[in-house]
């Protein structure tokens, strides 16, 4: 069977991205500590629906992110909070995006991805990376995915492409696609503070509540 190394936190958009490719491919998912408030309940998200779906799973310490990171999921800074309405605010979600913002780490992710994806002979990798958070998260948008393609296409001897089935999609349609290929989104976790229970104001908990209801489907 074919290979494929999934960046994995243990979210909505990874778990929903990885399962799209679960019966054809071999997964591999990696999931990166970098001193993030929620390492530990990503990392355990992680492992729950990796052992529910049958994927492998690493977990990458990067300490040395977390020491250089001045994103409030690394410092003491409070993680901002955002109402429902303010979400597409394009000035106000941009100015929450800026203070979780981690200094390239995605690129810094999908390289190590890359390095997995050659030495086991992966021929793709799978993010989740979504239209609606690229529209702030320049390193979710499908012009960074393209680059980084053509970046591989130069560098790497072999034949690996980076996949992004929510690439244009926003929340509401991701879980509408997680529902259609089955993925364990009950099992995922969401939340920048890290808490037992998702703290439910924080961006990320907003934008994954607002699908749901949406939906009209129980909120976690």
């Amino acid at each position: 069977m074919k290979k494929a190394i999934s960046v994995f936190s243990g979210g909505l958009d990874c778990t929903v991205a990885t399962s799209v490719f679960d019966k054809e491919y071999e997964i591999h998912a990696i999931t990166f500590d970098y001193g993030q408030k929620a390492a530990e309940q990503e990392i355990n998200a992680s492992k729950r629906i990796c052992e529910k779906m049958g994927w492998t799973h690493e977990v990458i310490d990067l300490p040395w992110l977390s020491k250089i990171s001045t994103s409030s999921l690394n410092t003491d800074d409070d993680i901002p909070e955002i109402d429902e309405n303010e979400l597409d605010d394009l000035d106000k979600s941009s100015e929450t995006a800026s203070n979780v913002w981690v200094p390239a780490r995605n690129t810094v992710f999908t390289s190590i991805a890359l390095s997995y994806a050659e030495s086991i002979g992966a021929e793709m990798i799978v993010v989740g990376w979504n239209g609606e958070e690229g529209a702030t998260f320049p390193d979710n948008s499908k012009p960074y995915m393209e680059k980084f393609n053509e970046l591989i296409d130069i560098g790497s001897p072999d034949k690996i492409r980076i996949e992004a089935p929510a690439i244009d999609l926003n929340k509401e349609e991701i879980v509408n696609l997680g529902i259609e290929v089955g993925a364990p989104m009950e099992l995922s976790y969401s939340c920048y503070k890290g808490d037992d229970k998702p703290c439910g104001v924080c961006e990320s908990c907003v934008r994954r509540k607002r699908a749901f209801k949406k939906l009209k489907i129980k909120y976690d």
